[in-house]
């Protein structure tokens, strides 16, 4: 049975192979510190999975917790005193990059397709297999999609170095620097928030402002919720939990008896809808712009909006109609 910690470990590997690699490219003027960032953040990932089996009942080998908070100390001072930098990307030149794309074409896209593809034929067909561990198919499905899609593009390409794409991947690391953890660090504040109770207390304040029930008006304020916790935190999975706890648990679905799926599921896209409006989603919005060289960083969230403003009432209305 595949294990979602070896899915961890491989994507630490990733980190320190990449490490690696910072340490000795000379072109970077702060490999040292670029690599020990990449490569620490690499090493809690195995280390992590003692921690987590130092509190569980299975008999496994444990380790303290301390040296992990250490790590993550670490990584906030390398990150915000500034000393994350970049090299000069190891890639061809601008005329061969101009032919492979003539000659491959369309085809480029065959790898990143590969990554969903893999992942809900995991998800769907794989998952009462007994192949992976129970509970994870959709997560480990990813993993194994992306491993797919190195391979698929790599026979796409013509690639027979596996370094190549190290190197290209690394060069998009350095580009992205300590934003890239964005995500992962919102979704474990909106947990925070979940524990010390700020959804019961904006539960609390929204059921002394709506009347008893009024359907549609909850469905707004889970909806707008959504919207608006994730523009303030960047980070839908770091809104969910709060805007749960407060309106969709207790009132949708306990009070009211929405369907649970449809409820959760809906209103994590009324929250999508909000990351496309916020800078604080810096790895979606301000990264791109700051990759493809935008002159206007907030260019991407300008032409988001549009998109972004009808999917809220969307999800609003279909919520109000199919979700009870």
């Amino acid at each position: 049975m595949i294990k979602v910690e070896w899915l961890y470990w491989l994507v630490g590997l990733v980190f320190v192979v990449m490490a690696v690699q910072m340490a000795a490219d000379r072109s970077n003027p702060k490999r040292w510190t670029s690599a020990a960032f990449w490569g620490l953040l690499g090493l809690t990932f195995p280390y992590g999975t003692g921690v987590a089996n130092a509190t569980a009942e299975n008999g496994g080998w444990t380790l303290p917790a301390e040296p992990l908070g250490v790590a993550v100390l670490v990584l906030i001072v390398l990150a915000g005193c500034n000393f994350l930098g970049k090299g000069v990307p190891v890639t061809t030149t601008a005329e061969q990059r101009e032919a492979s794309a003539s000659r491959l074409g369309s085809k480029i896209f065959i790898p990143a397709l590969t990554i969903p593809f893999v992942a809900i034929v995991c998800a769907s067909v794989l998952d009462e297999s007994g192949l992976f561990e129970t509970g994870k198919a959709t997560l480990l499905g990813l993993g194994v999609g992306c491993i797919a899609a190195l391979v698929v593009g790599m026979l796409v390409t013509g690639e027979k170095k596996i370094s190549v794409p190290i190197h290209s991947g690394r060069s998009m690391l350095e580009a992205m620097g300590s934003a890239l953890l964005l995500p992962q660090l919102l979704a474990v504040l909106g947990s925070i928030f979940a524990l010390a109770g700020v959804g019961t207390q904006v539960g609390s304040i929204v059921n002394d402002v709506l009347p008893d029930d009024s359907k549609y008006l909850a469905v707004i304020a889970y909806c707008l919720g959504m919207f608006l916790f994730t523009v303030i935190m960047g980070n839908a999975f770091a809104a969910f939990p709060v805007m749960t706890a407060a309106i969709g648990w207790p009132v949708l679905i306990e009070q009211m008896h929405g369907n649970p799926p449809a409820v959760l599921a809906i209103g994590m896209l009324a929250g999508f809808a909000g990351t496309l409006c916020t800078p604080m989603a810096a790895n979606f919005n301000i990264v791109p712009a700051t990759l493809l060289e935008l002159k206007d960083q907030y260019g991407p969230i300008k032409a988001q909006i549009p998109t972004a403003l009808p999917l809220l009432v969307c999800c609003t209305v279909i919520m109000a109609l199919f979700a009870f």
